[in-house]
């Protein structure tokens, strides 16, 4: 037989006799497997823990081509198991995996019998291309392109599950001799497509749910038994390349492992010694691909109830005594972890601002007055939907002015606030707090942090924070965080930063206290440790006003507290400089790359290119023609979003029976108990200190104090 690059080559190796899964025998190939990975496990099974939703990890790729055919071939760095995608080089994208675990041999031989069925058409061609990860698949006006992960960086460890910054990708053309004139419209979409620097805050982790929070992902139950098929779902809203793998893969959360989600926005990872203990502070930022963009062509709300510079923050606390999530006695154990999230966003009004006049402050116009507030109201509700209650809003715009700019949104807000909160239950309501911010500031007889710290542990006790745990007799440590804290400011930029800062140093405390750091919940400015989280949400703050607003943040906590103010206020003005040009020159180009990554803006025949439209309204609104039934002005959320969340399940879904309370012995990086040995310590491969990621860590050490040893060394304490 001749076996030449198509769909019974693959199926052929399955009739092997000597496969390890010859008893049972395989189906086709599909456009995108709906089969569950624990039937795929079942065939190469060790005796291992019965997952509800596993996945088979692939962290290391090979891309190979024929004249028809491109194979990406998959593995992680156990390499005990391999699984095959293939790619036809068409004009429409034809993407098949392969439903089968192959081991090496069985892979080899499967290559082997590709190559010698194209040997008139040149073979079977290794790619010289280092991949790391797939972002995904887009196409413009001529054909279809292929975009790979080619260099990455460590950025945060958790649990064992490294975080990985992308340094580098690769744009590949799925079609033989795909030339491009320079001049075409295919270049000048490719050149758009490419102002996304995917090298810049752009997140990933093969092991690790980075679209959700901890507390999700701890919460979730890992066993069998609980009437979960699916599990944990990845949260669509934070998914940047959604649209770049839904064209090759229908289903997002059939948990493929060619399927990586990618995050926008800002991870940093630090130490704080105390006392000999090893705290770790993590802080993870995610954007919301729903009406992304650039700051005066972003504001306020859609008709879909998203609003602009949406970002959740996450601080994580833990204590890296032991490294793993889980316990001796049960999955997800490990009582070491905390979190906090909290949220930011543009004020819910439909509302914008004319910038066609070059003013640094254009004036704020309400295009809409809506007297039901629909817009907020879907907002609201999607909040109560993420977070559950309560759901505090802080809003931090001006109040008073003498030419009316930020006030106009201020009372708009306050009675939408109003409006919703009649006709939601009394324990339900949103709680409003309005406070002026910039004028405090500039006020001598007005302490801004001394207000701000009162908010946050008010919103602390309110709300809770996330303490890891199963819900066991022996353990009452464990807590979870039931609402969110929402901050706003006009840009949710400078003042937003400076008062989450504020909310995430009180968690801090809270955080420590309950690891048993610290023996009380507070922590003190200029410490060690608050220094060091200073500066992880100075760049924090720097990088979301970087991808929103053009500069780095203008006012900073420095600025707030009136320290180093002659040095502060130059930097303000150059930064203030900066984002006025951005604003005013970079901004288009910037949303139409948006428009054209997240696929809100898809090339289509005898339509308008990207660049000849004159509004990109109707690109992130809905369709008049094909609206939604319009809701019953009093009920304006749905019953479910005001049920509590249930975060505790029986212990029994997370119990680890007693025979696999052992060490690991081989261990894959797809099994979520002990897979972490493979990614983490990866005792096989020689490794320096300089080169490993924890070593290297910023941290408090930094902070402690030189001294002069015999008048030449200089040393640290």
């Amino acid at each position: 037989m001749i076996f030449t690059d198509n769909q019974e080559c693959l199926q052929y190796i399955n009739a092997i006799p000597d496969a390890s899964h010859k008893k049972k025998p395989s189906r086709a190939p599909t456009v995108d497997s709906e089969l569950p990975e624990e039937q795929q496990q079942e065939k190469t099974k060790k005796d291992s823990l019965n997952y509800a939703h596993p996945r088979f990890v692939i962290s290391e790729f090979q891309l190979y081509e024929t004249k028809t055919r491109f194979y990406l071939v998959g593995t992680n760095q156990a390499r005990q198991h391999f699984r095959v995608l293939q790619i036809h080089r068409t004009a429409d994208l034809v993407v098949i995996q392969d439903d089968v675990l192959y081991t090496e041999a069985e892979k080899t031989r499967l290559l082997k019998m590709i190559d010698d069925g194209n040997q008139g058409v040149g073979g079977l061609q290794p790619s010289a291309i280092h991949i790391l990860g797939m972002v995904g698949f887009v196409r413009f006006t001529q054909g279809w392109y292929m975009i790979f992960i080619t260099r990455r960086r460590q950025v945060a460890l958790l649990g064992g599950h490294y975080i990985y910054h992308i340094d580098e990708t690769r744009l590949v053309p799925i079609q033989q001799h795909q030339k491009m004139d320079k001049n075409s419209d295919e270049a000048r979409y490719v050149a758009t497509f490419l102002n996304i620097d995917l090298s810049k805050n752009f997140y990933f982790s093969y092991t690790y749910d980075v679209t959700n929070s901890l507390q999700n992902n701890m919460t979730q139950p890992p066993l069998k038994g609980g009437g979960q098929e699916r599990g944990l779902k990845y949260n669509d809203m934070f998914i940047w390349n959604h649209y770049l793998l839904s064209a090759g893969f229908k289903h997002l959360n059939s948990r493929s492992g060619w399927i990586l989600p990618l995050i926008y926005g800002f991870v940093d990872q630090a130490k704080i010694s105390v006392f000999g203990r090893s705290i770790v502070v993590t802080l993870i930022a995610r954007r919301s691909r729903y009406f992304a963009g650039a700051r005066f062509l972003k504001r306020g709300v859609n008709d879909k109830g998203f609003v602009a510079n949406d970002v959740e923050t996450e601080q994580i606390v833990a204590d890296m005594e032991t490294t793993s999530f889980h316990s001796t006695n049960y999955l997800f154990g490990n009582t070491r972890y905390t979190s906090y999230v909290q949220h930011r966003g543009s004020i819910p009004l439909i509302w914008s601002q004319d910038t066609t006049n070059m003013s640094p402050k254009p004036p704020i116009e309400l295009n809409v007055v809506d007297p039901f507030f629909s817009a907020a109201a879907l907002h609201f509700e999607n909040l109560f939907f993420r977070y559950g209650s309560p759901v505090i809003v802080l809003n931090l715009i001006k109040q008073k002015e003498k030419t009316r700019r930020e006030s106009i949104l201020g009372k708009e807000f306050s009675q939408a606030i109003t409006y919703l909160n009649q006709f939601l239950p009394k324990e339900k309501q949103i709680k409003y707090i309005a406070w002026d911010m910039s004028r405090a500031s500039k006020s001598a007889d007005q302490d801004v942090i001394g207000y701000l710290e009162k908010i946050a542990e008010e919103t602390m006790q309110a709300t809770g924070f996330f303490h890891s745990g199963v819900e066991t007799t022996e353990n009452g440590e464990f807590s979870r965080q039931e609402g969110v804290l929402r901050t706003n400011c006009i840009d949710c930029l400078d003042r937003t930063n400076a008062a989450q800062f504020l909310m995430s140093k009180c968690a801090l405390g809270h955080q420590l206290y309950a690891l048993g750091v610290i023996a009380s919940p507070q922590v003190d400015f200029d410490s060690d440790a608050v220094n060091i989280f200073t500066e992880m949400y100075h760049d924090h703050g720097d990088t979301i006003a970087l991808q929103y607003g053009g500069s780095h943040l203008v006012n900073t906590m420095e600025t707030y507290r009136k320290i180093n103010q002659w040095t502060s206020h130059p930097r303000d003005m150059i930064e203030s400089i900066k984002r006025f040009y951005a604003n005013a020159f970079s901004d288009a180009d910037k949303q139409d790359a948006i428009n054209l990554f997240l696929g809100n803006f898809v090339t289509k025949d005898n339509q308008p290119m990207l660049w000849e439209l004159s509004s990109d309204y109707h690109l992130h609104n809905q369709d008049p023609r094909n609206k939604a039934t319009r809701r019953d002005y009093r009920h304006w959320y749905s019953k479910d979003a005001l049920k509590a969340k249930v975060y505790e399940q029986p212990p029994t879904l997370y119990e680890i029976p007693i025979q696999f309370r052992k060490p690991a012995t081989d261990p894959d990086e797809s099994d979520p108990y002990q897979g972490y040995w493979v990614e983490y310590y990866n005792h096989k491969a020689y490794t320096s200190l300089d080169q490993l990621f924890v070593f290297n860590m910023n941290g408090t050490l930094k902070y402690k104090p030189f001294k002069i040893t015999n008048g030449k060394d200089l040393n640290r304490e």
